[in-house]
């Protein structure tokens, strides 16, 4: 809905609440710290959540996983990480996040090829033990 306001028809055109934005396109400039500029590799993602925010851990390992016993005398595999950033998003973000994700994954696999699951692909370097033929 558009149309002058004011008793006067000479204050021109002006916008209703309801009018749709003319450019709802938005362009992102990002700006980066230095320090930040080169990012950080993680190879693991841990999320929490509290009611009023979705907290992203992302982790590098730290040691080679080890066979580990608890206190309770339980067999655990004990995988050290460390932490290598932190974000903490408002929870309408996530499903914007999600479906980014979703987009640059379907691109990515576009062009490189369908991403597999660590073990499913054959080994880059041959096993340490001749397999007898």
């Amino acid at each position: 809905m558009t149309g002058p306001r004011g008793s006067g028809g000479g204050e021109g055109y002006r916008a209703w609440v309801t009018d749709p934005p003319t450019n709802p396109r938005m362009s992102f400039e990002t700006h980066a710290d230095p320090d930040l500029q080169a990012g950080s590799y993680a190879n693991a993602l841990a999320i929490w959540h509290t009611a009023h925010e979705f907290t992203f851990d992302f982790l590098v390992s730290s040691e080679p996983p080890q066979s580990a016993r608890t206190e309770d005398g339980e067999d655990v595999i004990r995988a050290p990480h460390r932490l290598v950033a932190r974000i903490r998003i408002p929870p309408t973000a996530v499903f914007d996040i999600i479906r980014t994700i979703n987009q640059n994954l379907t691109l990515y696999e576009q062009r490189f090829g369908q991403i597999r699951p660590p073990g499913a692909q054959p080994p880059l370097y041959p096993p340490d033990e001749p397999t007898d033929g």
